[in-house]
């Protein structure tokens, strides 16, 4: 039997390395990476320009609201390019300032998919939303260490409980599993609803800090629906 050439142990060297360059064909799975909540990257403050063709845009749908002087109150939380909103079309409770994008998609939301999903699942209107607020000067779930809220940037608006005509009251807390199969099947709709507006939505199913609420906002670390 002729020896093996000495050349060999390298040629089969060189192929594996070749091997490992070669794509495999499978496409990567879309999802959060493994081991983190969500994905971050650097979010911009809208221009001048932006904020004022959202005012007109909130102006024609016929939303009543006033501007609120843009403020930097230290840590990195600011006030720029927000609205306080006056009026929907129905009251909502605790509402500070917002940015005006922020302001633009929960009036439509509150007026479109709520109301409609009301009417759907409950066979009644909403009467008043009660909300947990909006800006809050606060790291990520009030952790120490955590990267800043949007909640620190009038970014992000909490949803605790809606008020119907007939007095039911639909909360978050109490309606995700509850035994009323009309309000689970609600607030899963307008969460739906909210997907389709806001980047990020965080309910009861994304982790144990939401389960009383749903949080809205216009991060840049979207889109993610949970």
């Amino acid at each position: 039997m002729a020896p093996l050439p000495r050349t060999l142990p390298l040629l089969l060297a060189i192929l594996l390395l070749l091997a490992g360059c070669i794509p495999s064909g499978r496409k990567p799975q879309p999802g959060r990476p493994s081991g983190t909540a969500r994905p971050t990257r650097p979010v911009e403050d809208p221009s001048a320009r932006q904020v004022r063709q959202c005012l007109a845009d909130l102006g024609k749908a016929g939303v009543r609201y006033s501007a609120v002087p843009d403020r930097a109150m230290g840590g990195g939380c600011t006030q720029l390019g927000t609205v306080r909103l006056l009026d929907l079309g129905l009251p909502v409770t605790n509402l500070g300032p917002m940015k005006c994008q922020l302001a633009e998609r929960f009036a439509e939301w509150i007026n479109e998919a709520v109301q409609k999903s009301a009417m759907a699942w409950l066979d009644a209107r909403v009467a008043r939303v009660e909300s947990f607020g909006t800006y809050s000067c606060r790291p990520v779930n009030h952790r120490e260490g955590a990267r800043l809220s949007e909640h620190g940037r009038a970014n992000a608006v909490d949803v605790a409980a809606f008020v119907l005509t007939d007095g039911r009251r639909i909360t978050v807390k109490d309606g995700w599993n509850g035994s009323d199969p009309g309000a689970r099947d609600f607030l899963r709709a307008v969460r739906k609803a909210a997907c389709r507006r806001f980047a990020i939505v965080i309910g009861p199913e994304g982790d144990a800090m939401h389960r009383d609420h749903l949080h809205f906002d216009m991060g840049g670390n979207g889109p993610y629906c949970h």
